[in-house]
């Protein structure tokens, strides 16, 4: 029988975005394994703490890779090369500068970051090792997103998956070289972080470059038009505090696991893993969403938005249950692999049900996320994102309360399933508002 068109177009950019997400948290994955392998568990809470810290700093700025997607997709769709080009010299100029910030102002961030996470003092000490080295890698990592951002928008899914290929063999490579070979610790685990982050990024530029993108197509009095930067600023805004919120949510995690004591932030630390392989592996078909949801809106074609939302939504959530089986019989196994401390292992086996049903809820927030960013539909997704903040924080509270660390991850399953009811029920008015504003995609 034959795939009808849209399935097939959702799986072909879909299947490359998924190989391209999942090594993303290979470079975390790894800092994982090889610091759970090391003697002290304060050593594999250090590096979790650190990775949080990083996370919650370039998820703030996600908006350079979400906002970058829904306008070259448009722009893609529309057919307008000269403006597609103008939406990435805009973020990449955006990213670059808040990289410098953020090196100048490393010292007040990282300090103040790991006291509120609150840690023991070992913990401490091995998280501001490893935060100091990688920070010198912020510039790239962000510019990375807006490379990300435009390969994805112009549906180039198999470069964006060489790109993130060569990031996550650079890591690995190095990581294993510092750690086992030369013995360099933490310190040998962030350096190869911020190396590969760095190697990814000159790769992604000189792709770029080599598939036409040339800096002559950029005119300079369109770049700083004040208009058009209006525009942007809105868009970045609202996806900025959605995802903010976001950070919120899952730096409020990690702070209530940490408080619990240094076995059940280990415990966490390994199967918070699994969120981010779900995660990133549902989020392949909302990027695809994104993508071709954005096509549609910049091409006017009713039809074609239409049928991207039922190919996504039935591939991905076939996705979604694949995953949830591979949890249930290989869950154990995967934990294992995470680190050879038994009492981490068994503690962390206890919550693992919890890593088992989430991507069945989970998908449809990913998905409906994908549709709203390809329809920079930023607002909608800010408003989401801040009410299901408040009914997670109030459930993470009581829950935990109750029922310890049980009651913190039922707290997450229900903010997932909180992001999706509340894009849902705005779901109906989007094709009406996005095909309206398709002229002018980045307009509040």
């Amino acid at each position: 029988m034959e795939i009808p068109y849209w399935y097939r177009r959702v799986f072909l950019l879909a299947i490359p975005l998924i190989l391209s997400n999942l090594t993303e948290p290979l470079l975390s994955m790894v800092d994982t394994i090889l610091s759970g392998h090391l003697p002290s568990p304060a050593v594999l809470g250090g590096v979790a703490v650190g990775g949080i810290f990083f996370n919650s700093i370039y998820w703030s700025f996600a908006f350079l890779r979400m906002a970058t997607t829904g306008l070259v997709a448009q722009s893609h769709g529309a057919g307008d090369q000269d403006q597609l080009m103008h939406h990435f010299g805009r973020a990449l100029i955006t990213a670059l500068l808040i990289g410098v910030l953020l090196l100048a102002l490393q010292k007040p961030l990282i300090s103040g970051a790991l006291a509120l996470l609150g840690a023991s003092p070992e913990v401490h000490r091995n998280a501001l090792v490893y935060c100091s080295i990688r920070i010198w890698s912020a510039p790239a990592t962000l510019a990375n997103y807006v490379i990300l951002g435009y390969l994805l928008g112009r549906q180039h899914a198999r470069t964006a998956l060489l790109v993130q290929a060569v990031i996550s063999v650079v890591n690995l490579i190095l990581a294993l070289t510092l750690v086992l070979r030369w013995h360099w610790g933490v310190a040998g685990i962030a350096t190869a972080t911020m190396t590969a982050e760095w190697t990814g990024c000159i790769l992604g530029l000189a792709l770029m470059l080599a598939m036409g993108a040339r800096p002559i197509h950029i005119r300079y009095s369109e770049l700083v038009d004040g208009g058009s930067l209006r525009r942007l600023f809105a868009l970045n805004r609202d996806i900025f505090l959605r995802t903010l919120s976001l950070v919120a949510a899952y730096a409020w995690f990690t702070r209530t696991g940490a408080r619990s004591g240094n076995a059940i932030l280990a415990a966490n630390a390994v199967l918070i893993n699994f969120l981010w392989i779900a995660a990133y592996g549902l989020d392949g078909f909302a990027n695809a969403t994104e993508a071709l949801v954005g096509e549609a809106i910049g091409a006017r074609r009713v039809a074609d938005f239409r049928a991207v939302l039922k190919a996504s939504s039935v591939s991905a959530f076939a996705v979604a249950a694949a995953t949830s089986f591979l949890y249930l019989l290989f869950g154990r196994n995967i934990i294992a692999a995470f680190t050879n401390q038994e009492t981490t292992r068994a503690l962390a086996a206890q919550f693992l049900p919890w890593l088992i049903v989430l991507p069945l809820v989970a998908v449809w927030s990913f998905m409906l996320d994908g549709v709203f960013i390809g329809a920079t539909r930023a607002k909608e997704l800010r408003d989401s994102m801040l009410i299901s903040l408040a009914g997670y924080l109030g459930l993470a509270v009581v829950l935990t309360a109750r029922f310890g660390n049980h009651g913190l991850w039922c707290a997450m399953l229900a903010f997932m399933a909180l992001r999706a009811i509340t894009l849902a029920l705005r779901l109906p008015g989007i094709e009406r508002k996005s095909f309206a504003m398709a002229e002018d995609p980045v307009k509040a």
